[in-house]
């Protein structure tokens, strides 16, 4: 037998497994709990849940281990209104936001919400122009899309659009 998700992702709890599914599942369009795994006094120990095709297990392991920056999700976003969207419902309730489009939201989970177009600014062939880009990212907590823009072209990333 075949397992359609062969890779998945486990992440550790500390007793806020299921709440922390239920956040996530509210906040992205294409989420669905997978399977849930009963622990003791009836709350779940495991629960299975997807984020568009892409596997997660939340476990309530205890206070064991924590989670940290080293583990991210990644969150690809077309446009500044669904970075705007994600960003601010992941931070809802005592997230905390870093730097460079990166963002801890309140159960500890690393998070970065990136437009498509900082990668293409990133890796524009022109060195100039991508070392702008980058330089605007680094002193950015949200990333906005229009002033990264106006950074790798040689205008201030402040300065109001033309």
């Amino acid at each position: 037998m075949t397992t359609p998700h062969k890779f998945s992702t486990f992440l550790w709890f500390d007793g806020n497994a299921e709440e922390s599914v239920t956040f996530y599942t509210s906040i992205f369009t294409e989420a669905r709990v997978v399977s849930r795994m009963p622990g003791p006094g009836g709350k779940a120990m495991g629960v299975t849940f997807e984020l568009g095709e892409q596997r997660f297990t939340a476990f309530n392991g205890g206070p064991h281990y924590k989670l940290t920056a080293a583990v991210s999700i990644y969150v690809a976003c077309e446009t500044q209104e669904e970075v705007d969207g994600y960003w601010d419902k992941l931070l809802a309730g005592g997230g905390k936001a870093t730097r460079c489009g990166w963002l801890d939201d309140r159960f500890g989970l690393s998070w970065q919400i990136i437009p498509d177009a900082l990668p293409a600014l990133l890796s524009d062939p022109d060195p100039a122009r991508a070392g702008r880009a980058m330089q605007a990212m680094m002193t950015m907590q949200k990333l906005d899309i229009a002033a990264l823009k106006r950074a790798a072209v040689g205008v201030s990333p402040a300065s109001p659009p033309r």
